[in-house]
């Protein structure tokens, strides 16, 4: 734990490096327009923005102001802090994929227990395609498909919008929806495995039931290939789908990530970067502590 938590920083330090190098050597700049603006003003915008002078002296400035938490201004929506964009936008966008996971997790281990328990069966053909379905299925074609059948044709749930339950039901369905066909198929496939080991048949020798045995001693290990999943997944799904929250008119982050990109925003999109970073160590160092409580053999 310790060092997964001292390679943070250095982690943290590479992603910002390169995500600063990358906007700034690449062509064009952030007040590049149609129209030309006067030398003068241009010199005063790089000022403003911190963006004059040597591209090493930029970088070290940039390095002293995240070191003191400021993420510095948007360039492209003026007189705006990163910080206060990311405070507005991100609860949003963890709210939707927080909901999204827990749903994810939920429906899939549930899926994948069912279908592995009952090898060789109907059901757990049904299972099996029902999960092909979910993954092959884009959320661009599911959240429409969604919004066409529970809001307009038999109008129980909103089209879109943010701020009541009834609004994040269908977003979250339709985030949740792919990566419960994941996790239910890495489980499916561990557990068949899991339950063809000794200590199963043990199990069963001692007039254990079959629900005990799966879900009390397989699951337990079996799960480990979900549990590595869920690291990046975590990371993924908490910090939003654009595509999910374009469909549902979420003021989410990821709206600004794709924008930061398109007007070259460096500042907002390294703020962007910054916070999926952090997140993905923290989950996969979550992931790599729970290892050892669910399986013991990895303990010793």
């Amino acid at each position: 734990m310790l060092r997964r938590l001292a390679s943070l920083p250095v982690v943290l330090f590479c992603v910002v490096t390169i995500t600063f190098f990358l906007i700034r050597l690449s062509p064009g700049g952030p007040f590049d327009q149609e129209r030309k603006i006067p030398a003068t003003i241009e010199k005063q915008l790089l000022a403003k923005y911190k963006l004059d002078g040597p591209i090493l002296t930029q970088y070290t400035g940039y390095l002293k102001d995240l070191l003191h938490g400021d993420l510095r201004l948007s360039t492209k929506y003026r007189n705006r802090s990163v910080n206060e964009i990311l405070s507005q936008t991100l609860p949003v966008t963890l709210t939707l994929g927080a909901t999204a996971l827990l749903m994810a997790i939920t429906i899939g281990i549930w899926l994948g227990a069912f279908a592995a328990a009952r090898p060789g069966t109907l059901a757990e053909g049904g299972a099996l395609v029902l999960m092909l379905l979910a993954i092959s299925l884009p959320s661009f074609v599911l959240g429409p498909l969604l919004i066409l059948i529970f809001s307009i044709k038999l109008s129980w749930l909103p089209v879109g919008g943010w701020g009541t339950p009834t609004q994040l039901l269908l977003p979250a369905v339709t985030l949740a929806v792919p990566y419960a066909a994941v996790i239910a198929r890495l489980l499916h496939d561990s557990l068949r495995e899991t339950l063809s080991e000794d200590f199963i048949r043990t199990a069963r020798a001692k007039g254990l039931t079959e629900a005990v045995v799966v879900y009390r001693h397989a699951l337990r290990v079996a799960i480990l290939p979900v549990v590595s999943y869920l690291g990046p997944l975590a990371a993924n799904m908490l910090t939003g789908s654009i595509v999910v929250e374009t469909i549902f008119h979420i003021p989410g982050a990821g709206g600004f990530f794709v924008n930061s990109i398109l007007n070259r925003d460096g500042f907002l999109l390294g703020g962007v970067v910054i916070v999926y970073c952090v997140l993905l160590v923290l989950f996969n160092l979550a992931v790599d502590v729970s290892y050892p409580f669910l399986d013991r053999r990895i303990r010793n």
